[in-house]
């Protein structure tokens, strides 16, 4: 007969002695009955059984050294639901830096971002579950937006783009068994959160209430999930002073990680202005020396943070009502204004115009093709310029030394001088010329006609003397929230270069591609 538990108290003794059975770990998931309780249970809950199978069918895929892309994009497809959240995620701030939704195929997502994101997003959307059929939605809501601005924010924090992805998930699952409590235990949860308040301690509540700790949970269940170790270890919260603290491990900076961006996040949730600023910065100036960053970089990142999870939650459709606690973390931190760009509008589309087959083409051809990134670049520039006629493009990057953006590579007319002239330094302070800004910004703009006044009147001097051109796109390239380059391509008639929706979605597809190559091997 199935085992059958009435409470989470219930499934705790056969849970602990699984957890610390040394070897015997190792037997199959099916002989602890709690676990066996909890997994049904969630296979009865909205669509937690398809997605559970479907990660681990798409983990042990990701993690082959022999399967090919298009077995992996077969699988995902097999889960209608899976795919669309993927798709959904691949198009956001995390990958997609123009947020123009520019990957409408699963293999073209899965050449993108690489086995491994595919792997990490399958794992995020875990937690990405329908709650509207429960009664304790806003909680769950709230609990969740929690998760996804500390896994948002340790990601910030992480300085190496392929590091990032491993804590995002790192962070975002070191919450999992707060998650599953409130979903399956809601009364357990709400005594929890009544306890916490007293003293503080999370996990002691946990104790008290449950008989074990939310992480022992959470490590259950991702182990009956099939999750890697390295994931398991990671997702495991630090415990101790943070003061004095030097990470000895990748695992320990990873967890470290993971536990300050949620100590940052607390700080938000805790209070309105001016109390929430004195809070983050007490944690920022804590929890500074673990991370080897200083308190003006850390809430910079959340700053940076605070954008992306309002991109993200707009995208994955998570509306926080007014009022709700939640709604603290998408606004700007206060102390780090954006001050506002010119009146210029994002680039404009011929709705009806169809797409340009070159471009798909050139695209498609760079995307199989093995090249140094310099070649890759090159390849780009000129599949833009013979596409769609430009006169000239131009590729500028951050320069090491002043962090300027300054032209390294250019095709077309007048492609050597053109390439000399750019030398943009990005920022949004007041007075900011129109490249500085929308640069900083991240924001894809195609000017019709330079002459126009508002435009014309934010134009740099070195532009105006050395180029001039009466219409130009600007495709900024930007890495976790930061400018890392531009692209730039014009045309010598004012109104002259039109471009449809599906052009541009290919055109930030060859950018972000460009993206994602250079933050993998960067030029030199």
């Amino acid at each position: 007969a199935a085992a059958c538990f009435d409470s989470a108290r219930a499934l705790h003794t056969a849970l602990s002695t699984w957890l610390h059975a040394g070897a015997s770990a190792t037997a199959s998931v099916s002989g602890h009955g709690t676990l066996e309780f909890l997994l049904r249970r969630m296979r009865h809950k909205t669509d937690f059984p398809a997605l559970s199978d479907s990660v681990m069918r798409i983990q042990r895929m990701a993690t082959s050294e022999s399967e090919s892309l298009g077995n992996l994009s077969a699988e995902i497809l097999k889960d209608v639901a899976l795919t669309h959240k993927l798709l959904r995620m691949v198009n956001t701030v995390h990958f997609n830096h123009s947020g123009g939704g520019g990957v409408s195929t699963v293999s073209r997502a899965v050449a993108l971002v690489g086995f491994a994101g595919i792997r990490n997003m399958a794992l995020s959307v875990l937690l990405l579950e329908h709650m509207n059929d429960r009664a304790h939605a806003a909680v769950l809501l709230e609990q969740f937006m929690r998760s996804l601005m500390a896994a948002t924010l340790a990601g910030e924090l992480t300085p190496a783009a392929r590091d990032g992805e491993d804590v995002f998930l790192a962070a975002m699952f070191q919450d999992l068994g707060r998650l599953l409590t409130e979903y399956y235990f809601p009364e357990e949860a709400q005594q929890i959160r009544k306890e916490a308040a007293a003293d503080g301690d999370v996990d002691a509540a946990a104790q008290r209430v449950l008989g074990l700790g939310l992480d022992d949970l959470g490590v259950g269940i991702a182990k009956a999930w099939g999750l890697p170790d390295r994931l398991q270890r990671a997702m495991r919260t630090p415990v101790g002073d943070a003061r004095g603290r030097a990470p000895e491990t990748d695992i320990d900076r990873v967890r470290w990680t993971g536990r300050a961006a949620h100590a940052l996040t607390d700080a938000l949730l805790s209070a309105q202005e001016p109390e929430q600023t004195r809070a983050l910065a007490a944690a920022a100036e804590l929890y500074g020396p673990v991370l080897d960053l200083g308190k003006a970089d850390i809430l910079k990142s959340t700053h940076a943070a605070r954008l992306r999870l309002a991109q993200t939650a707009q995208a994955l459709g998570l509306h926080s009502p007014a009022g709700a606690v939640s709604r603290r973390l998408l606004l700007p931190v206060a102390g780090a204004p954006t001050p506002a760009l010119p009146a210029l509008a994002p680039v404009g589309v011929d709705a009806a115009r169809p797409a340009n087959p070159m471009l798909q083409r050139g695209l498609d051809a760079l995307r199989n093709a093995q090249a140094t990134p310099q070649v890759m670049l090159l390849r780009m520039l000129e599949i833009m310029h013979r596409a769609l006629g430009l006169r000239c493009v131009v590729c500028c990057l951050r320069e090491a030394a002043t962090g300027q953006l300054v032209g390294r590579l250019a095709v077309g007319h007048g492609a050597r001088e053109m390439s000399a002239a750019f030398r943009i330094e990005p920022g949004l302070q007041p007075g900011a010329d129109l490249f500085a800004a929308l640069c900083a910004k991240g924001a894809d703009t195609l000017i019709a006609d330079s002459s126009a006044p508002p435009v014309a009147s934010r134009l740099p001097a070195w532009y105006r003397h050395a180029v001039n051109a009466p219409t130009f796109l600007l495709l900024p390239m930007s890495l976790k929230g930061n400018a890392m380059g531009l692209i730039y391509a014009d045309m010598a008639q004012a109104g002259a270069l039109v471009l449809g929706p599906a052009d541009l979605s290919l055109l930030r597809a060859l950018r972000d591609h460009a993206v994602a190559e250079i933050s993998r091997h960067p030029l030199h």
